[in-house]
Protein backbone atom coordinates (compact mmCIF):
# COMPACT_ATOMS: atom_id res chain seq x y z
CA UNK A 1 0.00 0.00 0.00
CA UNK A 2 1.24 3.40 -0.90
CA UNK A 3 0.25 6.06 1.64
CA UNK A 4 -0.73 8.86 -1.02
CA UNK A 5 -4.19 10.71 0.81
CA UNK A 6 -1.81 13.72 2.76
CA UNK A 7 -2.28 16.80 2.12
CA UNK A 8 1.30 17.92 1.74
CA UNK A 9 0.89 21.26 3.55
CA UNK A 10 5.19 20.58 4.08
CA UNK A 11 6.23 20.85 0.52
CA UNK A 12 4.25 23.98 -0.31
CA UNK A 13 4.65 25.59 -3.06
CA UNK A 14 5.19 22.13 -5.25
CA UNK A 15 1.31 21.55 -3.40
CA UNK A 16 -0.60 24.49 -4.63
CA UNK A 17 -2.00 23.08 -7.53
CA UNK A 18 -1.19 19.27 -7.03
CA UNK A 19 -0.97 16.23 -4.24
CA UNK A 20 2.39 15.50 -2.87
CA UNK A 21 1.74 11.88 -4.92
CA UNK A 22 2.36 13.68 -8.16
CA UNK A 23 5.28 16.23 -7.36
CA UNK A 24 8.30 15.84 -9.65
CA UNK A 25 11.45 14.69 -8.50
CA UNK A 26 13.75 14.46 -11.71
CA UNK A 27 11.27 13.83 -14.02
CA UNK A 28 8.85 11.18 -12.22
CA UNK A 29 6.65 12.10 -10.14
CA UNK A 30 6.76 10.79 -6.76
CA UNK A 31 3.89 7.95 -7.08
CA UNK A 32 5.53 6.48 -10.56
CA UNK A 33 8.96 6.33 -8.17
CA UNK A 34 6.66 4.46 -4.83
CA UNK A 35 5.12 2.50 -7.55
CA UNK A 36 7.92 0.98 -9.69
CA UNK A 37 10.01 0.05 -6.27
CA UNK A 38 6.98 -2.22 -5.47
CA UNK A 39 6.67 -3.07 -9.04
CA UNK A 40 10.19 -4.40 -8.52
CA UNK A 41 9.68 -6.16 -5.38
CA UNK A 42 7.31 -8.20 -7.62
CA UNK A 43 3.97 -7.13 -5.61
CA UNK A 44 0.95 -8.85 -6.83
CA UNK A 45 -1.61 -5.95 -6.18
CA UNK A 46 -0.83 -1.48 -5.03
CA UNK A 47 -3.34 -0.15 -3.01
CA UNK A 48 -3.48 4.16 -2.98
CA UNK A 49 -4.83 6.08 -0.76
CA UNK A 50 -5.92 9.19 -1.87
CA UNK A 51 -7.48 12.22 -0.75
CA UNK A 52 -6.16 15.70 -1.44
CA UNK A 53 -6.41 16.33 -4.95
CA UNK A 54 -7.58 12.59 -5.61
CA UNK A 55 -9.23 13.38 -9.65
CA UNK A 56 -5.77 14.43 -10.52
CA UNK A 57 -4.11 11.18 -9.13
CA UNK A 58 -6.71 8.76 -10.92
CA UNK A 59 -6.00 10.76 -13.80
CA UNK A 60 -2.53 10.14 -13.53
CA UNK A 61 -2.70 6.54 -13.18
CA UNK A 62 -5.56 5.91 -16.18
CA UNK A 63 -3.04 8.33 -18.47
CA UNK A 64 -0.01 5.77 -17.23
CA UNK A 65 -2.11 2.23 -17.97
CA UNK A 66 -1.68 2.11 -13.89
CA UNK A 67 2.27 1.27 -15.18
CA UNK A 68 0.89 -2.29 -15.68
CA UNK A 69 0.25 -3.27 -12.10
CA UNK A 70 -2.84 -3.92 -10.64
CA UNK A 71 -3.76 -1.05 -8.91
CA UNK A 72 -6.98 -0.70 -6.46
CA UNK A 73 -7.64 3.51 -5.02
CA UNK A 74 -8.83 3.74 -1.41
CA UNK A 75 -11.12 7.02 -1.11
CA UNK A 76 -10.50 8.83 1.75
CA UNK A 77 -12.20 12.02 -0.43
CA UNK A 78 -14.87 12.52 2.66
CA UNK A 79 -12.32 12.14 5.53
CA UNK A 80 -8.95 12.34 5.86
CA UNK A 81 -7.93 9.02 7.99
CA UNK A 82 -4.54 9.52 9.35
CA UNK A 83 -2.60 6.35 8.66
CA UNK A 84 -4.30 3.83 11.10
CA UNK A 85 -7.71 4.65 9.69
CA UNK A 86 -6.26 4.74 6.16
CA UNK A 87 -4.78 1.19 6.37
CA UNK A 88 -8.29 0.02 7.70
CA UNK A 89 -10.58 1.21 5.37
CA UNK A 90 -8.91 -0.26 2.23
CA UNK A 91 -8.69 -3.50 4.56
CA UNK A 92 -10.80 -5.26 1.88
CA UNK A 93 -9.01 -4.37 -1.13
CA UNK A 94 -6.00 -6.40 0.06
CA UNK A 95 -5.49 -9.75 -1.26
CA UNK A 96 -6.51 -11.98 1.34
CA UNK A 97 -3.55 -13.33 3.67
CA UNK A 98 -1.09 -12.17 2.30
CA UNK A 99 1.39 -9.61 3.88
CA UNK A 100 1.42 -5.83 3.11
CA UNK A 101 4.10 -3.59 2.46
CA UNK A 102 3.40 -0.04 3.47
CA UNK A 103 5.44 2.66 1.95
CA UNK A 104 5.08 6.26 2.05
CA UNK A 105 4.81 8.38 -1.28
CA UNK A 106 7.61 10.88 0.01
CA UNK A 107 10.08 8.37 1.00
CA UNK A 108 12.97 7.70 -1.26
CA UNK A 109 14.73 4.57 -0.73
CA UNK A 110 17.21 1.84 -1.69
CA UNK A 111 16.24 -0.68 0.75
CA UNK A 112 16.35 -4.28 -0.53
CA UNK A 113 12.57 -4.46 -0.04
CA UNK A 114 13.37 -8.63 -0.24
CA UNK A 115 15.59 -9.02 2.22
CA UNK A 116 12.84 -7.36 4.46
CA UNK A 117 9.78 -9.40 3.22
CA UNK A 118 12.22 -12.08 4.15
CA UNK A 119 12.95 -11.31 7.77
CA UNK A 120 9.42 -10.38 8.41
CA UNK A 121 8.31 -13.96 7.63
CA UNK A 122 10.57 -15.47 9.01
CA UNK A 123 10.65 -13.25 12.38
CA UNK A 124 6.61 -14.56 12.56
CA UNK A 125 5.91 -10.78 13.29
CA UNK A 126 2.44 -8.62 13.63
CA UNK A 127 4.61 -5.71 12.12
CA UNK A 128 8.32 -4.85 11.02
CA UNK A 129 8.98 -1.11 11.13
CA UNK A 130 11.87 -0.47 8.87
CA UNK A 131 14.59 1.54 10.87
CA UNK A 132 17.34 3.98 10.99
CA UNK A 133 20.63 5.72 13.00
CA UNK A 134 19.56 9.40 11.58
CA UNK A 135 18.59 12.31 13.49
CA UNK A 136 15.16 12.98 14.13
CA UNK A 137 12.57 14.90 16.60
CA UNK A 138 10.77 12.02 17.11
CA UNK A 139 11.74 8.12 17.87
CA UNK A 140 11.07 4.79 18.42
CA UNK A 141 12.61 2.58 20.92
CA UNK A 142 13.17 -1.32 20.66
CA UNK A 143 15.01 -3.13 22.82
CA UNK A 144 17.46 -5.83 22.47
CA UNK A 145 15.83 -8.33 20.85
CA UNK A 146 14.53 -5.88 18.51
CA UNK A 147 10.96 -5.41 20.28
CA UNK A 148 9.05 -1.89 20.34
CA UNK A 149 8.91 -0.69 23.36
CA UNK A 150 7.59 3.09 23.24
CA UNK A 151 8.01 6.38 21.10
CA UNK A 152 9.59 9.57 22.51
CA UNK A 153 8.82 13.31 20.52
CA UNK A 154 12.12 14.94 21.85
CA UNK A 155 10.82 18.41 20.79
CA UNK A 156 8.21 18.65 23.22
CA UNK A 157 9.59 15.57 25.49
CA UNK A 158 6.22 13.74 25.15
CA UNK A 159 6.37 9.91 25.19
CA UNK A 160 4.18 6.71 25.26
CA UNK A 161 5.29 3.81 26.41
CA UNK A 162 4.68 0.49 25.66
CA UNK A 163 7.18 -2.03 27.64
CA UNK A 164 8.42 -1.38 30.83
CA UNK A 165 12.31 -1.24 29.53
CA UNK A 166 11.48 1.31 26.92
CA UNK A 167 14.33 3.50 28.90
CA UNK A 168 17.21 0.91 28.52
CA UNK A 169 15.97 0.57 24.93
CA UNK A 170 17.78 1.88 22.12
CA UNK A 171 16.04 4.69 20.16
CA UNK A 172 15.93 4.70 15.98
CA UNK A 173 13.63 6.97 13.46
CA UNK A 174 11.07 5.60 11.70
CA UNK A 175 11.50 5.67 8.06
CA UNK A 176 8.00 5.21 6.58
CA UNK A 177 8.28 1.58 5.52
CA UNK A 178 6.65 -1.33 7.53
CA UNK A 179 5.35 -5.02 6.95
CA UNK A 180 2.19 -5.74 8.09
CA UNK A 181 0.94 -9.28 8.71
CA UNK A 182 -2.65 -9.56 7.69
CA UNK A 183 -3.91 -10.77 11.11
CA UNK A 184 -3.29 -7.12 11.93
CA UNK A 185 -6.69 -6.67 11.15
CA UNK A 186 -8.56 -8.73 13.66
CA UNK A 187 -6.29 -6.90 16.40
CA UNK A 188 -7.65 -3.04 15.38
CA UNK A 189 -10.09 -1.60 17.63
CA UNK A 190 -9.71 1.73 16.80
CA UNK A 191 -12.19 3.50 14.19
CA UNK A 192 -12.42 6.36 12.21
CA UNK A 193 -8.84 8.26 11.77
CA UNK A 194 -6.16 7.59 14.05
CA UNK A 195 -2.55 7.05 13.56
CA UNK A 196 -1.13 3.82 12.78
CA UNK A 197 1.97 3.77 15.29
CA UNK A 198 -0.45 5.22 17.93
CA UNK A 199 -1.53 1.51 17.07
CA UNK A 200 1.23 -0.65 16.95
CA UNK A 201 2.57 1.15 20.46
CA UNK A 202 -0.73 -0.49 21.86
CA UNK A 203 -0.13 -3.45 20.15
CA UNK A 204 3.47 -3.62 21.31
CA UNK A 205 2.23 -4.45 25.07
CA UNK A 206 1.40 -8.09 23.99
CA UNK A 207 2.43 -8.59 20.22
CA UNK A 208 5.65 -8.93 18.49
CA UNK A 209 6.73 -5.90 16.27
CA UNK A 210 9.93 -5.68 15.78
CA UNK A 211 12.27 -3.47 13.77
CA UNK A 212 14.31 -4.31 10.65
CA UNK A 213 17.14 -2.09 11.28
CA UNK A 214 18.19 -0.68 7.19
CA UNK A 215 21.53 0.15 6.60
CA UNK A 216 20.81 0.97 3.04
CA UNK A 217 23.18 4.02 1.27
CA UNK A 218 20.15 5.91 0.41
CA UNK A 219 17.14 7.36 2.22
CA UNK A 220 15.26 11.08 1.90
CA UNK A 221 12.24 12.22 3.68
CA UNK A 222 11.02 14.13 0.65
CA UNK A 223 8.34 15.77 2.68
CA UNK A 224 9.94 19.37 2.53
CA UNK A 225 11.05 21.37 -0.25
CA UNK A 226 14.86 21.42 1.10
CA UNK A 227 14.59 17.88 1.27
CA UNK A 228 13.33 17.71 -2.33
CA UNK A 229 15.76 20.01 -3.84
CA UNK A 230 18.28 17.37 -2.40
CA UNK A 231 17.35 14.35 -3.34
CA UNK A 232 17.23 16.02 -6.77
CA UNK A 233 20.62 17.41 -6.90
CA UNK A 234 22.11 13.90 -5.97
CA UNK A 235 19.69 11.66 -8.61
CA UNK A 236 21.16 14.20 -11.56
CA UNK A 237 24.65 13.73 -10.12
CA UNK A 238 24.08 9.74 -10.59
CA UNK A 239 22.65 10.08 -13.99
Amino acid sequence: MIFAAGLGTRLKPYTNDRPKALVSLAGKTLLQRAIEKLKGLGADRIVINVHHFADLIEDFLKENHNFGVDIRISDEREELLDTGGGLKKAKDLFIPNAPILIYNVDILSSIDLNELIWQHEASNAVVSLVTRRRESSRYLYFNKEHQLTGWKNCKTGESKVARPDMEESEALAFSGIHVVHPKLFNLIEEEGKFSIIDLYLRLAKTEKLLAYKDQSDLWFDLGKPEQLQKAEKLIVKQT
